[in-house]
This record gives C-alpha cells, structure tokens and sequence, in this order.
C-alpha cells in the first residue's frame, strides 16, 4: 500500500529528507499523521521520527526556507516544533522509553525506529513511512496496524496491561479513538482498562480533562461517555455524572434513566451545534437530579429546583475538571438554571411580559438555550413529542415577535445609576438600586416602554416616593 501525500506535504518531506540524508540519518513519518491519511481524515500536525538528533534535524530543515519558520526547541524532552503556515511539524529522536510505577514521565533513551514503534499506545498510532531516498514512502508496519485500520479496531502494540500500566492516559486514549474514529477496542484491550481503571489517579487533570474535551467535540459523544462508564473510569474521573444513573420505581410509578437522557440530549445538541460549552451545557442541565430527587404519594416522582441546584453546581464542577473559570462557565451555568424555561412557557398562555424576561435573562444566550431545550425533548411518546415541538415553535415565534418590538436581548438600562445620583444628588446607595430594579420591572412587565423618555418620566414617580427630588441646578 501507498499512502498519497498532497503536493505541500511532498514537497516538505522532500526537504527533511534531504537534510536527514546529509546528516546521515534515516526520517520516518509516524503516528497519527500516517493513521490519519489511511483513513483520509484531515491532518495539521505532522510527527517526524529520526535515528539521531531531531533538534538538529529540525533547525536545519527551518533553514532551507525563506523566511525562516519559527523553531521551539524543547531540550528537556528531545523534541522541536516548526510552524509552517497551517501545519505544525514536530521532530524527535527515535527513542526508548521504561516507567517506574507512580509516574507516567519516562526514563528515555536513544532507541532504533522498532524501539520508537513499541512504545506507542496503539498499532494504528505504530504506523511509519520511510522519508528516506531509498525507500521513500515505505510503510512499516510491524503490529499489524494497516490491518487494524481497516478492521476498525483498536488495541495496543504490546500486552495492554504493560502500555496502560507504562501510561494510564492512554486508557482515556482508547476511550476517544474509538469515539472519535468510530473504531471497537478488542475485548482484551477493553478488560485490560477495566482492570488498571484505579491507576488514571496518577494522571493529572489537565490530561485527563484534554480528552474529555476531544471526546466531547466528536459526532457522537454518547459513545465516549458510555465507554468511560462501562471501563470504570468514569467512577474515578467525574463520579458525580454517574449518580445520575438509575431509573427507580415506587408504588408503580418509574422515572427515566437520566444518564441515559443527558447523554441523548448531549447528542442532540451536538448534531446541531459545535459549541462545545453548549455541549457541556446539555452534559450538566440535569446534573442536580440526583441531589433533588423525591417521590411524592399521589403524584409521583419530582426533581424540583434541579436547575437552581444544577447552576449552583457548575463551578464547583469546573473547578474540579480545571475547566475555564470564565465568561464560558457563566454562560453554562445560565443555560443550565434557564434549560426549564423555555418548555414550560409551551404549557401556558404566552404573555410579552413573560417573554421580555426570558429574553433577559438569556441574553446573548437565548439561541443556545433554545437549542438545549429542543434538544431536551427525548420523550418515546410521539403525542406528547408533538405537542411539546408545537409549543416550542410557539415561543420562538413569540421570541421573534417581542424581540423585534422590544429590543431586550441586548437590553442596557436606559437610566443608569450614575444618572440617579447626579439627578438627585445622592452617593451610592440603596434607593439607586430601588429605582434601577423599578424601571426594569416595569419594562419587562410592559408598563413602559423600553426607551428613555418613559424612563426617566418613571424614574421621577419612583424617587418621589423614597422622598428623592431633582436638584435644582
């Protein structure tokens, strides 16, 4: 088999080989560029193996180009990176790698391109091409990687209980391979993760959170969490997602499996968004279940303030996963006190003033939000499915309508506070508050409309009634 390289991608192994040839060492391609062209999938990076000093190697091939790439240079693990307008390329040094038992950092050594193959995670990732002149293009192929490509299977190159127990990531590595490409981990790999699932403890969270996010943004991402659930990582990585596991009954009454529901909702959401904080929005909307779980007699089962409870939830969850504690959790934790909303306005007489305050409160957010709740329908009764997306279509006709006459999505107060105290000649205090929650109100409520005029006439009534008079100037 040949592995077709574009033009600009032969024309830059070319280069290196030619640079490796007067060094007088052999070039390989490996890893997951070659997998990735197996399976024509859509490359950036490039991984350059090389029988010598690939820091020499890289310099000098960022120097037959004018200008000259930028070359980082990382002396303490052996490998450079150059940065060629869209495509990263990385070298390295062949080499040989043995662990100690509580670390995941090697002891390395200068090895031969075997040795180099044997210490990747999986035989597709195994995978070389010959750069050199006498058998450019050349796979080599020495665990039968080419064959587990076009099998779709994953599994190691070595005994997995040696490449896990060497690097417990590269459990969370199958996991998001085999949702990202769609591959099958053989049963003896599988069992191999059940097995070690405790030694992902010494992996750090920022490793392991860097594969949640790949396994997140993937078509399906169902399939990542379910495989972590079922390996018995998930238990030691985010054990408060599988509390959610579970459908109980009493007195003949059941609820749905909400692990199961949060993940329908999170492939919902990612067929019709690639924001991958709408996605963890959809992952945590109903994180508080568990916590606001009760059965009442006569009624049934109820999760009520599982929103408010969810919101609370979410940064403390961020915190923990070393999430960004930012604009982006915020919005998350938005979209997750505001996912009930939206499909409770469909059970009742819309009214503008109601729509004003879900305009509001979402914000910028309110397209998001309107994508989770339509992803929230995952109910097998094609009635009630029906009735819910007629009066979801409902209230974003509705949404469309009071936002185009009201302008709320973007609301900015039309008085602002230092305007009340410059008017009354008052400091900051109480009665600015009273007044600026007042005009709020009464605009959302439609009392008044939303503009300055009626505003500020408003803003007179209310300081009137705290005793607050304009100051004659």
């Amino acid at each position: 088999m040949q592995i077709k390289f574009t033009a600009s991608e032969q024309a830059l192994f070319k280069v290196i080989a030619a640079e490796a040839a007067k060094m007088g060492i052999p070039a390989y391609a490996v890893g997951g560029f070659v997998r990735d062209k197996i399976l024509d999938r859509p490359t950036k990076d490039i991984d350059i193996v090389c029988l010598g000093d690939g820091l020499a190697l890289a310099t000098a091939f960022a120097s037959q180009f004018s200008p000259r790439p930028p070359v980082s240079l990382f002396k303490t693990f052996g490998t450079a990176q150059v940065k060629m307008d869209a495509i990263e390329i990385e070298f390295v040094g062949a080499r040989k790698e043995s662990y100690s038992k509580d670390s995941r950092k090697p002891q390395v050594s200068p090895g031969s391109i075997e040795d180099d193959q044997n210490r990747r995670d999986f035989t597709i990732n195994a995978l070389a091409v010959a750069l050199n002149e006498n058998n450019f293009g050349t796979i080599i192929d020495p665990f039968g990687g080419l064959q587990d490509v076009e099998n779709k299977i994953l599994r190691t190159p070595l005994a997995p209980e040696q490449t896990f127990d060497d690097d417990p990531l590269r459990m969370m590595r199958a996991i998001r391979f085999a949702t990202q490409l769609n591959f099958t981990i053989t049963p003896e790999t599988f069992l191999a993760i059940q097995k070690m699932a405790d030694r992902i403890k010494i992996v750090s969270q920022e490793r392991i959170t860097d594969e949640l996010q790949k396994i997140m943004m993937t078509a399906t991402p169902s399939k990542g969490w379910y495989l972590l659930k079922e390996a018995g990582l998930l238990n030691h990585i985010f054990p408060v997602l599988l509390q959610l596991e579970g459908a109980e009954t009493m007195d003949g009454i059941g609820h749905k499996d909400n692990f199961s529901h949060t993940l329908q909702v999170l492939d919902n959401v990612a067929s019709t968004s690639n924001d991958i904080w709408l996605r963890w929005a959809a992952l945590l909307h109903d994180i508080a279940k568990p916590k606001t779980k009760k059965f009442e007699t006569g009624f049934g089962w109820t999760f009520h303030g599982h929103e408010v409870v969810g919101a609370r939830m979410v940064p403390k969850i961020f915190t923990q996963l070393k999430l960004p504690l930012n604009e982006k959790m915020k919005m998350v934790q938005k979209l997750v006190a505001l996912h009930l909303r939206p499909i409770s306005l469909t059970k009742e007489t819309v009214t503008d003033s109601a729509i004003r305050r879900l305009l509001f409160d979402a914000g910028e957010d309110i397209d998001f939000l309107m994508l989770l709740c339509a992803a929230d329908i995952t109910s097998k009764n094609k009635v009630k499915v029906k009735r819910y997306i007629q009066g979801f279509e409902y209230v974003k006709v509705r949404l469309q309508e009071v936002e185009k006459k009201d302008n709320i999505r973007n609301w900015q107060p039309p008085i602002t506070g230092e305007l009340i105290m410059e008017l009354f000649s008052i400091t900051p205090s109480k009665p600015v508050g009273i007044i600026k929650d007042a005009i709020r109100e009464a605009i959302l409520d439609g009392i008044i409309p939303n503009d300055y005029e009626s505003a500020y006439a408003f803003m007179l009534k209310e300081a009137e009634k705290l005793g607050l008079y304009p100051t004659i100037k």
